[in-house]
């Protein structure tokens, strides 16, 4: 599949009465893979103002606090394998939505439920069905049964790069809720997690800001922008790779037969298509990939016409630079206009870092947004904090020295709960839901079609185009550096995660200043099998 047309993406529905069977499955997707690229839902953040407080160490303790008080209740695997037989940077990819249900008392916040149940989640479906685990330190039972804190272990030992998008937030939960009772201190856990995760850990939100640079970064937004350019690129047959590395990103799916079929969702993600001067965008939603009119917005939220209306803004002003240049005389100058491979200062008005503008209106709104980055409506994402679910504006980002590209801090945090304010981690819509109405034209039908693909909210097909980004940007990585080694992926990313409204990532290491917590030790003894030392994974 080239990803020039729709895509359907199969996504293998994991509940308590088929987790067995599918085990195996499972366990040997993630062993076999490349990456896998993971997403969270929550049942709620708590405070937003303390998620997006100024000192990291503060908004550390605010998600512990929410993570222990607080539950995961779906969780998303997408394993991507790279297939070296095949041409091109072709993967397998295999998608894996889990729905769960924490066994002890958990806070459960109403703008989170009614988020999720706008967007498709099935809270009869999580009690009747869901895979039961509980939280913090282990508490007996079998060390190799069949359960989420066990795969969690299979994950770790597979020791493959863990890829999340806005993850800092999902990190702190997944820790919580399968691996042991949290550290108090941030430098103690960013020690465990660069032990946990030896091959890297890597964010897509960090890599869509600094290394794709695209004008928005929400998760929508960044996968269809690196699939449109992927298609631009197959369809011209360019570049030419040669013989050490692909140029595109292709993808293949497992063909899923007999009783497995009936686990399986086929998440379709509708193709672009060209409606310029029919439809009038929702700013809001095209600079924060959330609305809080939701379907009843009269706006578009077609993400891929909010693309299309980025990149004419971004000609049409590199254009204007051009004439200016022409007209001072330069033949030069005429040279020089389309130089640099990105160009910020074409991005739109509404995409360039925000003062504090519309903070007052941001702030109360309190529904559950679908980035896992609360934005706020200043371009702000209250990624670590306001991620996942109520739009509290959070602290501005410093420019960047590269052009005030970005809003380093859309309330993207909508990894905050299980509702993220950007569309973008939306998982497209179920067939029905999306039938328009008769009597609409036809501009306004597929519009319809549209808000209903970016609104249904799966952790499986976001953990998916989290892992399609990671690919892509991998891709380009690769292509520019020439040099086609896989191995290395995205190193400027490596182990670095987004900060809301910070000019620098939160690097997950392990200093001299900080020490593993005793919990980690033990649970690396049980991963390992208490190995020897030469036999552990190097750091």
């Amino acid at each position: 599949m080239d990803m020039t047309s729709s895509v359907v993406v199969p996504v293998i529905d994991v509940q308590n009465d088929n987790f067995k069977e599918l085990w195996p499955a499972m366990v040997l997707a993630m062993k076999t893979s490349s990456f896998i690229a993971v997403d969270t839902e929550l049942s709620g953040l708590g405070s937003r103002k303390a998620l997006l407080a100024e000192s990291i160490e503060d908004r550390y303790k605010a998600i512990v606090n929410a993570a222990r008080t607080r539950s995961i209740l779906s969780l998303g695997i997408a394993c991507y394998k790279k297939l070296d037989s095949k041409a091109a940077d072709t993967y397998m990819v295999q998608v894996y939505n889990l729905t769960l249900l924490c066994s002890e008392e958990y806070i459960i916040e109403p703008q989170s439920v009614q988020f999720l149940v706008q967007h498709g989640f099935d809270f009869n479906k999580q009690y009747a069905q869901g895979v039961p685990y509980h939280k913090g330190n282990d508490k007996g039972g079998p060390p190799h049964g069949v359960t989420i804190r066990n795969l969690f272990m299979e994950f770790l030992r597979a020791r493959k790069p863990l890829v999340l998008h806005n993850g800092l937030i999902d990190m702190v939960f997944l820790y919580q809720c399968f691996y042991a009772h949290l550290p108090d201190k941030l430098g103690t856990f960013t020690a465990d997690l660069s032990e946990m995760f030896p091959a890297g850990i890597y964010d897509t939100k960090y890599v869509t800001e600094y290394e794709l640079r695209f004008p928005a970064s929400y998760l929508e937004y960044a996968y269809k922008k690196c699939k449109l350019d992927n298609s631009r690129s197959v369809e011209a047959g360019e570049p030419d790779a040669g013989s050490d590395g692909a140029v595109n990103v292709f993808l293949e799916f497992c063909n899923y037969s007999g009783h497995m079929s009936s686990y399986v969702d086929y998440r379709p993600c509708l193709a672009g298509s060209s409606q310029e001067g029919t439809l009038t965008v929702c700013e809001r939603f095209s600079a924060y990939g959330w609305c809080p009119n939701g379907s009843q917005c009269p706006l578009s939220h077609d993400t891929d016409l909010i693309i299309q209306q980025d990149e004419k803004s971004k000609e049409d002003k590199r254009k204007k630079r051009k004439r200016k240049k022409k007209q001072k005389g330069g033949a030069r100058a005429e040279g020089d206009a389309g130089a640099g491979a990105v160009d910020f200062e074409g991005a739109p008005e509404n995409k360039k870092a925000h003062t504090e503008l519309e903070v007052q209106e941001t702030t109360t709104i309190t529904m559950a947004s679908p980035d896992k980055e609360p934005r706020s409506a200043d371009n702000t994402k209250t990624d670590s904090a306001n991620s996942k679910g109520n739009g509290v504006p959070e602290p501005q980002s410093p420019p960047k020295p590269e052009a005030a590209k970005l809003e380093a801090a859309k309330p993207e945090s909508a990894k905050l709960e299980a509702a993220k304010p950007e569309a973008a981690k939306l998982e497209t819509a179920k067939p029905e839901a999306a039938k328009p109405e008769e009597a609409k034209p036809e501009a306004a039908k597929m519009e319809a079609m549209k808000k209903v693909e970016g609104g249904s909210h799966r952790a499986g097909f976001d953990g998916f185009m989290t892992g399609y980004i990671f690919s892509y940007a991998a891709m380009l990585a690769k292509r520019e550096s020439k040099e086609g080694k896989e191995s290395s992926w995205l190193p400027e990313c490596h182990n670095k995660v987004y900060l809301s409204g910070k000019s620098v990532p939160l690097h997950i290491v392990k200093s001299t200043f900080s020490k593993s917590s005793k919990a980690h030790t033990h649970k690396m003894e049980l991963v390992w099998g208490k190995a020897k030392e030469q036999d552990k994974p190097t750091k």
